[in-house]
């Protein structure tokens, strides 16, 4: 056995404890996700959201000794970082290009808006920077992949990550259940309400919820919208980087300008325009992403005080609530502006 194996077998076994752990918790996610979906049609509450919360709760009854900490801290850390690349497969500009100039044009202003706005909503309730840069992210991108993916690049910490997490999935689901009633108070076309859900609601498998009662043209288009949404990630999480890695001088410190994992998510985000992903792996790349982040939410979960999620509460609420008033709003005004229908 040579040197370098010598090394890196204890340092695997390490791991082990925290790793096995994270994947315990992860099993129990999808065998509940699977339950769910197999008595109300879907898992509304996703897998992502109930390792978190089944992390949170094995922490508030048990500390994890020291022999969990390497396994848990590559989880929460490296892994999600490998999951925010291989997430860079499952976006093609191809879309841009279906939803035309001006849709185009109008998506991008909604997502602009509504990250400013949701930010200032969020620090004016007294939310700490970090925590009202993941509020914004997760309602006016997609969610909690966009948490995941903004979490590292800032530094959040596991508290602000379960925070916002709990907060805008728990409110995402409400807004899904009541959001076909706009549809007749607002007198909307097919059309229009499929871009109304696009622009308002996170997750793609809960716009298609959403966008269904008024038909197949609805649901087309509320997917298109919300394919294009998730398309601006990218260039998000390019920005925060560059804001993160500032020196104290405010200029940029080229050292550290751009984390690895975004221009790894940059770079399959542009092979895979470029059509030089075979689509025959794009499953398995997903399957590795979801799968990787939900390890790193079980790991995040299980570093966090739940206390300290539960004072936060009030201000989180509001702000997501707020966030998503913001979004509806300037979603009309858009849909309007642009005659849509």
């Amino acid at each position: 056995m040579g040197p370098l194996m010598s090394n890196l077998i204890p340092s695997a076994r390490r791991l082990l404890p925290g790793l096995a752990l994270c994947v315990a918790i992860v099993l129990v996610s999808a065998v509940l996700a699977e339950i769910e979906a197999h008595f109300f049609g879907q898992a509304w509450i996703e897998a992502l959201v109930i390792a978190i919360l089944i992390g949170v709760a094995v922490r508030s009854l048990w500390t994890p000794g020291a022999a969990f900490k390497p396994g848990i801290d590559i989880s929460a850390k490296f892994l999600l970082e490998v999951a925010v690349v291989l997430l860079g497969a499952s976006i093609s500009t191809a879309t841009v290009l279906a939803a035309g100039p001006y849709l185009l044009l109008g998506i991008i202003v909604v997502v602009v808006i509504a990250l400013f706005g949701s930010y200032w909503l969020g620090r004016l309730l007294g939310l700490p920077p970090r925590l009202a840069v993941l509020v914004a992210c997760g309602n006016s991108i997609c969610g909690n992949s966009a948490i995941a993916a903004a979490a590292p690049i800032i530094g959040a910490t596991g508290d602000e990550v379960a925070a916002s997490i709990a907060f805008t999935a728990v409110l995402g689901v409400l807004i899904v259940l009541f959001l076909p009633l706009a549809a007749p108070l607002l007198h909307y076309s097919a059309l229009e309400y499929g871009v109304l859900a696009g622009l308002t609601v996170y997750a793609v498998p809960q716009v298609l919820a959403a966008a269904a009662p008024l038909g197949l043209i609805s649901v087309q288009m509320g997917t298109l919208v919300k394919l294009t949404r998730v398309l601006m990630l990218g260039q998000v999480l390019v920005v925060l980087g560059l804001r993160a890695h500032r020196d104290l001088s405010g200029r940029l410190s080229f050292r550290k300008l751009v984390p690895w994992f975004i221009i790894g998510f940059v770079g399959l985000l542009v092979l895979r325009s470029l059509g030089l992903i075979p689509n025959a792996i794009l499953p398995v790349t997903g399957w590795f992403a979801t799968w990787l982040t939900v390890l790193a939410m079980a790991a995040l979960g299980l570093g966090v005080d739940v206390r300290t999620v539960a004072r936060s509460g009030g201000p989180v609420t509001l702000a997501v609530v707020l966030s998503l008033v913001l979004i509806g709003a300037i979603s009309v005004v858009m849909i309007h502006l642009l005659r849509i229908g």
